[in-house]
């Protein structure tokens, strides 16, 4: 004789999930408190409900709501040679970089930084001619949205796109990261610390420093004395040196320090590059 799942209370999760939509919901926010109901009743976890509502929120946004804004773009000129743009590469540590002619709405092309490692292996790059090896340019209008430039993305194989205004200009660029952030939160990569530290020293000299860093720390590590009684970590003492919540790749100087946002969204910053100032 078979039991009643539902009399004995032994219910799988699969029973759980059916029985949350027996209602089925007629617009989103009705799925959104679907969602909820079932990650309070343990069917779905934090991060898969986070996910999903990342999901839906994507077809509202437009590329203009998380694009790297213009005046924070890192270009390469044409007409520079690798000994002049090989340090703004390496310290950028992107992986794809838009080059320009005369100006930024001049974009010629985008620049691989993996098709730059024949240089290691040239004695003279004298003939070096950045033009040879640019992949064609992506170009998005600030109103796109971002579901349908995902959707792009994947047929394509792009990772970035430069974004145009409404008069042919350049204000700014997006990449596939930027926008897969948005759906599944923050993304870590070899430049993120471990869980278990705050800071990170760098081969170069420079630290990598996360925004929760509590001041004491930093001020520990550093031997500095910034005061925490206004904030409590280094995320929220760069927010007031910016005076804004700073985007990726703004650059501000704090008390003989170079500090470069690597890493932030509409909430906080969350990774930051910090240089010690020459003395």
């Amino acid at each position: 004789m078979s039991e009643d799942r539902s009399t004995n209370g032994h219910k799988t999760w699969l029973d759980k999930l059916v029985q949350a939509f027996v209602h089925e919901p007629k617009n989103r926010q009705e799925l959104l408190e679907l969602l909820r109901e079932a990650h309070a009743n343990e069917v779905l976890d934090i991060e898969a409900l986070s996910i999903i509502e990342g999901a839906l929120q994507v077809s509202d946004m437009q590329v203009r709501d998380i694009m790297i804004p213009r005046s924070q773009m890192i270009t390469i000129k044409s007409s520079q040679t690798p000994r002049e743009f090989l340090p703004d590469v390496i310290e950028a540590a992107h992986s794809r970089f838009p080059v320009i002619g005369d100006s930024v709405d001049d974009v010629l092309g985008v620049l691989l930084a993996k098709d730059l490692l024949p240089l290691l292996l040239q004695d003279n790059t004298d003939r070096f001619n950045i033009k040879e090896i640019l992949r064609p340019a992506t170009c998005v209008p600030e109103s796109k949205r971002l579901n349908v430039l995902l959707k792009e993305f994947r047929a394509t194989r792009n990772h970035m796109a430069i974004v145009i205004d409404e008069y042919g200009g350049v204000s700014g660029l997006v990449t596939i990261e930027d926008l897969l952030e948005q759906i599944v939160g923050d993304i870590e990569d070899e430049h993120d610390v471990d869980e278990d530290s705050h800071i990170k020293p760098l081969p170069s000299g420079d630290f990598l420093v996360k925004g929760l860093t509590p001041i004491e720390d930093f001020n520990e590590h550093f031997d500095t004395e910034f005061s925490d009684e206004e904030f409590d970590t280094v995320g929220g003492l760069v927010m007031n040196a910016f005076g804004h919540l700073p985007k990726r790749n703004e650059v501000a100087e704090l008390e003989g320090f170079r500090v470069r946002v690597l890493n932030a969204d509409s909430r906080r910053v969350h990774l930051l590059r910090v240089t010690l100032a020459k003395s």
